[in-house]
């Protein structure tokens, strides 16, 4: 399929900021495939990319899906095509977007069509772009330098506690910063930003708060704690760090990919691989990543082995614990071979709380040469963590 992409963007744009359903606008575009045989099909279109900028990690993707289009009768013989489309749900700029650009890179498409002529039920065509990433889309989003509140030190207490506040981006000079309670303004203080746009800026929390900014900036949370008059008796609690663990334990069931018959062609097959659990309960800032391999195709009783066979993951990440403090990036889709292949992996959270639980799996797709001796072969793939 050969499709011009195009993403608008308002030259305002911020990290975090939504892009309106209809920001994407495809191209309409033949399939590239005949059909043998007089069919009626609908076609649901979709688009990923893959995002590129200093602050988003990397591989970072975005799925934009449009409406179901009108059905559409093709002669046998014919080719199906894709009429132009927009998306149907608005965008996020992922909030961690640094200053700069963010280049939008096609990574591939995908087309469920339904058969109603004769009844084939939905069948998923996937097109993938030119490797490494080609930049079918090349507007860029260009993300101002704001200034931005990024730390308190310390930012809990009670009357009279002293906290600074640290900020980028700030223009130099004098900075004030401002202790505020349900948006209503309570204590402040002043400070300065360097040559560099660093701002340092101290107060005294006298009354409750529960946001310190500097300037006019979103403020970071302060947790006020209440004096109480009389008899003072601490309670202490130590909080442990947990595992960084993948599992289960005893390995995921089997993908069976069913059975092909020689032809003398190359064939592919397609699954979905099972789901790896991963646990992040370290408590801290850490990142982690995932990776896979996998052996030969070997039939260990026979000897016979497919060498030349080629094993695909697309990558997907889910968050499955939804009190979880950070989400999950993917890999690029691409072969698994015995070098390690990332498919999924958190960003150190510098300041922030990281960890959770995730699932890590994808698409398999096995591309199988034209001949071989017949028989039953297996691979093992292994997902790692580090």
């Amino acid at each position: 399929m050969n499709s011009t992409y195009t993403v608008e963007v308002p030259d305002e744009v911020q990290p975090g900021d939504v892009l309106p359903a209809g920001s994407v606008k495809v191209t309409p575009s033949p399939t590239g495939v005949t059909v043998p045989l007089q069919l009626t099909l609908t076609m649901t279109p979709s688009v990923t990319f893959e995002l590129e900028n200093a602050g988003i990690p990397a591989g970072t993707k975005v799925t934009v899906t449009g409406d179901v289009q009108d059905p559409q009768t093709v002669p046998a013989n014919g080719e199906p095509s894709i009429a132009p489309w927009t998306n149907n749900a608005p965008i996020t700029i992922p909030a961690s977007a640094s200053p700069g650009a963010i280049k939008w890179l096609a990574d591939s498409s995908k087309t469920i069509t339904t058969i109603t002529n004769p009844p084939l039920g939905a069948q998923e065509t996937t097109c993938t772009a030119n490797a490494p990433k080609v930049a079918i889309v090349t507007n860029q989003i260009p993300v101002p330098t704001v200034p931005t509140t990024t730390k308190l030190t310390p930012n809990n207490g009670g009357p009279g506690t002293a906290v600074t506040a640290t900020g980028v981006n700030f223009a130099p000079g004098p900075v004030t910063c401002t202790a505020s309670l349900a948006g209503v303004d309570t204590d402040t203080g002043t400070g300065t930003a360097d040559a560099a746009g660093n701002a340092t800026c101290s107060l005294t929390v006298t009354t409750k708060a529960d946001n310190v900014r500097i300037g006019a900036t979103p403020g970071k949370a302060f947790v006020w704690v209440t004096p109480i008059e009389g008899v003072p008796h601490p309670v202490d609690i130590e909080v442990l760090p947990g595992a960084l663990a993948i599992g289960p334990a005893g390995g995921l069931p089997t993908l069976d990919l069913g059975a092909i018959t020689i032809n003398g062609k190359s064939q592919t097959v397609t699954g979905n691989f099972n789901a790896a659990a991963v646990q992040d309960f370290r408590g801290g800032s850490l990142g982690w990543d995932v990776t896979v391999t996998r052996t030969p195709f070997l039939n260990a009783a026979t000897g016979h082995a497919m060498n030349t066979a080629a094993l695909s993951i697309a990558p997907t990440c889910t968050v499955t614990n939804p009190d979880s403090p950070s989400p999950c990036a993917v890999g690029a889709a691409g072969a698994i071979t015995d070098t390690p292949k990332q498919v999924a992996s958190q960003a150190p959270g510098g300041e922030e709380l990281t960890g959770g639980e995730f699932a890590v799996g994808g698409g398999a797709s096995l591309k199988l040469p034209p001949f071989m001796f017949a028989d039953a072969y297996q691979s093992v793939v292994t997902f790692s963590m580090a």
